[in-house]
């Protein structure tokens, strides 16, 4: 596996990873909030027969630079641009996970989409904090996790003297009831990579955003990927998945695993179904 950094124009470096022939088809996965590069293995494992796989750390993530700015979602989106153009990767496909979506939806909103050639989209709302006027249809219809004000709460607890215990509680209700515990261990051990002021920097900026007026704008085939027992609702992942022409949405159930880790709990379904939009 080849690995190296990038430069961004602030000063950042960004450590990557890369599998595959260098010839073939283009696939960037994008980590979710304070999840790092390796939480996508089961996937790099798999398609780097096919295609040139790319992962990196975000900024404040893994084994990438840590500085005390920069912690909002539109930089990490500039992050991603440089990565892109700097690697020169072409024809891509990207893939984010949770709050690996807000960026794309980013990138989409503020640089050009000539390189990007299809996108997946995995169990992210459009709207994370709910409006406090809105009902419980039009909350779960925009994907939101919290009530207004409580992602304040969140960070707040992962300033506080049981900070890891907040954490652990949030990253176990991304997992099944059923999932290893050892699996737990090791997705702590990467996402406290991340320090804990980053961690709730990026949330309050993260959880702060709207981005129902640029999905609609995607005009790449797009596959949005959602789960029946996430923390995000499912009727938000099909909302997302009628803005945008063409797409296929795909709902994974109980019984699949369909919690907001599912490539991890059912991979291969997860990517069966991602092979099969590559390759269509």
């Amino acid at each position: 596996m080849a690995s190296n950094f990038i430069t961004t124009p602030d000063g950042v470096r960004l450590r990557y990873w890369q599998e595959g022939p260098t010839s073939a088809p283009n696939v960037v996965f994008i980590a979710g909030w304070v999840q790092t590069a390796a939480q996508f293995k089961k996937q790099v494992a798999h398609f780097k027969s096919k295609f040139r796989v790319t992962t990196y750390d975000h900024r404040g993530h893994g084994d990438s630079d840590k500085p005390a700015f920069g912690y909002r979602v539109t930089r990490l989106a500039a992050d991603l641009e440089s990565l892109l153009t700097q690697l020169d990767l072409t024809d891509v496909t990207l893939v984010g996970h949770s709050m690996g979506s807000s960026v794309i939806w980013a990138h989409w909103d503020l640089f050009p989409h000539d390189r990007i050639k299809k996108v997946a989209l995995v169990d992210e709302g459009a709207v994370i904090t709910a409006d406090p006027g809105w009902t419980p249809e039009q909350a779960a219809e925009a994907g939101t996790v919290f009530p207004d004000g409580q992602r304040f709460e969140l960070t707040k607890a992962l300033r506080g003297p049981e900070w890891k215990a907040a954490w652990e509680g949030l990253t176990r209700s991304f997992f099944s009831p059923d999932v290893a515990a050892a699996d737990i261990e090791w997705t702590l051990e990467q996402q406290m990579k991340t320090p804990r002021e980053i961690a709730a920097a990026l949330m309050v900026d993260h959880a702060a955003m709207d981005w129902r007026d640029v999905i609609p704008r995607i005009d790449v085939p797009a596959l949005v990927v959602g789960a029946r027992c996430s923390l995000f609702p499912a009727a938000g992942l099909e909302w997302i998945g009628r803005q945008i022409a063409g797409a296929r949405t795909v709902i994974f159930e109980k019984e699949e695993n369909g919690y907001h880790c599912m490539f991890w709990e059912n991979p291969e379904k997860f990517n069966r179904i991602l092979e099969e939009f590559l390759l269509g």
